[in-house]
C-alpha cells in the first residue's frame, strides 16, 4: 500500500510515524509546505491554492493521500476530491463526536486554528453532534508557529488549557496535527483532569477500512 501524507509543516511527520506503526507494510511518502506554514491564519482560497501545489508530487502515484492538516482538510478537501476524482483522500476533522461521547460534564474544548474554527466542516460537526454539550474554543492562534519554530512558550499554552479546565471541560480535542508535538506538555498541564484526544489512531483505522473495501 502506498500512502502519501501531506501537512503544511512538521505535524505530518507525527502522523506518518503513527501510520508506520499501525500499517507496517505501507510505503509512506511525506510532503509539506514549510515555506508557507502555518495555514491556520490564511483564507480558504489561499489554503486551496497552496495545498494543491504542495500535493503535486503525490498525485497519481499513491493509493491514498492523507491530508494531515485540519486547516487544509476544512478548506480544501472537497475541492481536491472534485478536482482529482480518481484519487482517494483521507482528511482530518476535529474529534467532536468522540469528545461529546466521552464527556461527563457536558463541556468539551477544541484546540484548533482560526481557519478550522471558521470552516463550514467544523460548523457542521458542531451542529450534528453537540446537542446540549458546550464547546469551548481556546485561543490557539500562535501555537502552530511556536511548534514549527521550536519556540514553545509553556505559559501561553498553560493559560488556555487552565482556562478551559476551570470552565469545566473534561475532554480536550487537539484539532491540529502540530499539536501532537506538545501533547505530553498538555497532558502534564492537565494532570488527569481531562482526556486529551488526537486523531492518529482514527486515521489509521479509516485507511485500513478503505483498503479492505477496495
Amino acid at each position: 500500500m502506498r500512502i502519501g501524507v501531506f501537512d503544511s509543516g512538521i505535524g505530518g511527520e507525527a502522523v506518518a510515524a503513527s501510520l508506520a506503526l499501525s500499517i507496517p507494510d505501507a510505503i509512506i511518502t511525506t510532503v509539506n509546505d514549510k515555506a508557507h506554514v502555518p495555514y491556520g491564519n490564511r483564507d480558504q482560497q489561499d489554503i486551496i491554492n497552496l495545498t494543491n501545489l504542495a500535493l503535486q508530487p503525490l498525485l497519481g502515484n499513491q493509493d491514498i493521500i492523507v491530508i494531515a492538516c485540519n486547516s487544509a482538510t476544512a478548506a480544501a478537501i472537497e475541492w481536491l476530491r472534485a478536482t482529482y476524482p480518481d484519487q482517494i483522500f483521507v482528511g482530518l476533522e476535529p474529534m467532536v463526536k468522540p469528545a461529546v461521547e466521552q464527556s461527563r460534564t457536558g463541556i468539551i474544548a477544541v484546540c484548533a486554528t482560526p481557519a478550522t474554527l471558521a470552516s463550514q466542516r467544523y460548523t457542521t460537526l458542531k451542529k450534528k453532534y453537540l446537542d446540549d454539550t458546550i464547546c469551548l474554543e481556546p485561543n490557539c492562534r500562535n501555537w502552530a508557529s511556536m511548534i514549527e519554530s521550536s519556540t514553545i512558550d509553556r505559559s501561553i499554552i498553560e493559560i488556555e488549557i487552565d482556562d478551559v479546565l476551570q470552565s469545566g471541560a473534561d475532554v480536550i480535542v487537539l484539532a491540529c496535527t502540530h499539536y501532537h508535538w506538545i501533547r505530553s506538555l498538555i497532558e502534564e498541564i492537565v494532570k488527569g483532569r481531562a482526556t486529551v484526544l488526537d486523531p492518529s489512531e482514527a486515521i489509521a483505522n479509516r485507511i485500513i477500512s478503505l483498503m479492505k473495501a477496495k
